[in-house]
């Protein structure tokens, strides 16, 4: 959503708009109602809008309504102020590594007081039926992440990348779910830690790369013999 459709008012937003206007306020309501059709009513009449065309809303989503079709909603929401919030040339003049780690945190800052809601959802999303919209979240996550980044790899650092974040994300969620330290801080410490395992691994990633493309290679040597350069 653009921040323009974030300040439009609801009877002007398309049903792909709303779904990602509620889904804050459905996440609120499903700390008690769970990802329920009672949460979404719930948040629909705290913003003004029908209950009906809120329902006719989730059930036109590509999950075809149901909890999924919220939580992927509320992770959409989640990306679109994350955007706003930390456009790429805000952190064009940081350290990848503070980068990806504000991003993550800006993403763990706005399921504060949320805890529960996330449990549920992690519950969710880890059924055997939602594994496929799961992995397709945290996929499409981790690209948004990286796309802020600065990152404009289009070989298979790309999908390596990407890989890796969703699983240095996803692992951070999980810890933040049950974290009840001091301002979270325990999950700050692991994601800290996490990240910089990444950034380990890239280096050693890089050098192994380099190292290769240095290495003889017969097969490339008879290459430029049959086709010398021009």
């Amino acid at each position: 959503m653009t921040a323009a459709a974030q300040a439009a008012p609801a009877g002007d937003l398309t049903l792909a708009e709303l779904r990602v206007r509620l889904a804050p306020s459905i996440a609120d309501a499903a700390i008690f109602d769970g990802w329920t059709d009672a949460a979404m009513v719930a948040a629909a009449q705290d913003a003004g809008v029908d209950p009906q065309v809120a329902l006719l809303a989730f059930r036109r989503s590509p999950q075809g309504g149901g909890a999924m079709g919220m939580i992927t909603a509320w992770v959409e929401a989640i990306d679109a102020a994350m955007a706003v919030e930390l456009p790429a040339e805000a952190l064009k003049g940081l350290p990848i590594r503070e980068r990806i780690r504000r991003l993550v945190q800006f993403r763990l800052d706005a399921l504060v007081g949320r805890e529960e809601a996330l449990r549920r959802a992690l519950a969710i999303m880890a059924m055997p039926q939602n594994a496929r919209a799961s992995l397709k979240l945290g996929w499409n996550s981790a690209d948004a992440m990286w796309h802020l980044a600065g990152d404009t790899a289009t070989d298979y650092n790309h999908y390596t990348k990407r890989m890796t974040l969703g699983a240095v994300y996803a692992s951070t969620l999980a810890v933040f779910a049950q974290d009840e330290s001091e301002g979270h801080a325990e999950t700050r410490s692991f994601l800290d830690r996490r990240i910089e395992n990444v950034m380990q691994f890239e280096k050693a990633k890089g050098r192994l790369l380099r190292s290769r493309a240095d290495s003889f290679s017969p097969v490339r040597l008879l290459g430029r013999l049959r086709y010398p350069a021009r």
